[in-house]
């Protein structure tokens, strides 16, 4: 089954906030109708603006009706969340938006040089061990923090630098946790402290929404 849309825009909407936003589109529109389908909730007003909600977790049943898929896109689920940056990493377990357990760590890696010669080469071989280790250090708190936790856990959340993350990844210690479902791309988190490993939670649960032109003019207005 597919419906026929035409998207002018896309949004995203925080996890708490979707049910409140579901009920000021109808407000503002009219009369909904929906129709659920395993990956995406089509929202249908009277007035004609069209909404598409984006699910990135499990499919859906199209028996379902609209306040349960709704629910079904912002249950609290368990992740796991491991974010990578040469300087840096965080790794932690959470539950809806709340961190189980965490783990950060900094590391140094020599910035890049301008010398030329065997100086950039020297460098530059330095700076890779540097890297390497970095790597090892950030597995390592994966494996002490992560694995023992894994029971339950719907998804894998990765951000940071996409090479350091396959990286990391890459140490076999860590195959169960990188068999994970990944519901969302990579997060280009600029930093791995606490607080951007939780708000790397919140931008995964978030909900992206399609409108259409009707719908759009709204949300301008």
């Amino acid at each position: 089954m597919s419906v026929e849309f035409t998207p002018a825009r896309r949004i995203s909407v925080a996890a708490d906030r979707l049910p409140g936003w579901v009920e000021r589109f109808g407000s503002r529109h009219g009369t909904l109708t929906s129709t659920i389908l395993p990956a995406e909730i089509f929202l249908h007003a009277a007035d004609g603006a069209h909404a598409r909600l984006i699910n990135c977790w499990a499919p859906m049943e199209s028996t379902i009706g609209l306040d349960e898929a709704v629910a079904h896109l912002v249950m609290p689920r368990r992740l796991a969340v491991l974010l990578v940056r040469k300087g840096a990493s965080a790794v932690g377990i959470a539950v809806g938006d709340e961190l189980v357990v965490h783990r950060t760590s900094r590391h140094y890696v020599q910035s890049r040089t301008k010398a030329g010669g065997w100086s950039q080469q020297r460098y530059a071989r330095r700076r890779a061990n540097q890297a390497r280790s970095a790597y090892q250090q950030t597995s390592d708190d994966a494996v002490e923090v992560l694995l023992p936790e894994l029971t339950g856990c719907e998804g894998l959340i990765v951000g940071g630098d996409k090479t350091a993350v396959n990286e990391v990844l890459a140490d076999l210690r860590l195959a169960r946790l990188a068999r994970l479902p990944r519901p969302v791309p990579l997060i280009p988190a600029p930093d791995a402290r606490l607080s951007v490993l939780a708000e790397t939670i919140k931008q995964a649960r978030a909900v992206q929404i399609d409108l259409d032109a009707t719908a759009v003019g709204d949300e301008r207005s």
